[in-house]
């Protein structure tokens, strides 16, 4: 009986194979790994954009407790930024917000005028402020019928 004899070529091909790895096996590893940068560069945010989007929702927050607060007293209420951080003019004196920033070295700039006006009225018309933080800003804005919020 004859034995089939590998030929030279046929084993060192073999070989490769079972040393290498597939285009299948290669594309796997690659996408695993993107996937792994992607969910670390989400991870990794930036301490000062943070810190910046949190000082914007709480302005807004207060911005609309001193909304509500207006209406339902029937005064007239503004919010002024000073170089300290901020105040509310005209809220009931039983009314204490916060008159400060939570971060050092942010300021704010309200967009064509001194302060915002907050009531009495329901509709107070569009009013918006900008807040900087270094070399970031974030703006906080109604258009006089919706609350604060944060916009692009």
């Amino acid at each position: 009986m004859m034995r089939a004899v590998p030929r030279c070529g046929d084993r060192a091909l073999g070989w490769a194979r079972r040393r290498g790895f597939t285009l299948l096996e290669l594309l796997i590893v690659v996408s695993l790994m993107a996937v792994v940068a992607g969910t670390l560069s989400l991870a990794v945010r930036d301490p000062q954009a943070t810190a910046l989007e949190r000082e914007a929702e709480r302005l807004a927050a207060l911005l609309e407790s001193a909304r509500v607060e207006s209406r339902a007293s029937g005064v007239g209420v503004r919010w002024v930024p000073t170089e300290q951080g901020f105040r509310f003019v005209g809220l009931p004196d039983g009314l204490a917000l916060p008159t400060h920033w939570l971060h050092e070295g942010l300021r704010a700039e309200v967009y064509g005028a001194g302060g915002l006006t907050l009531g009495p009225d329901p509709l107070i018309g569009a009013q918006r402020v900008t807040l900087f933080l270094e070399d970031r800003r974030l703006t906080v804005a109604t258009d006089g019928l919706q609350a604060f919020a944060i916009v692009p």
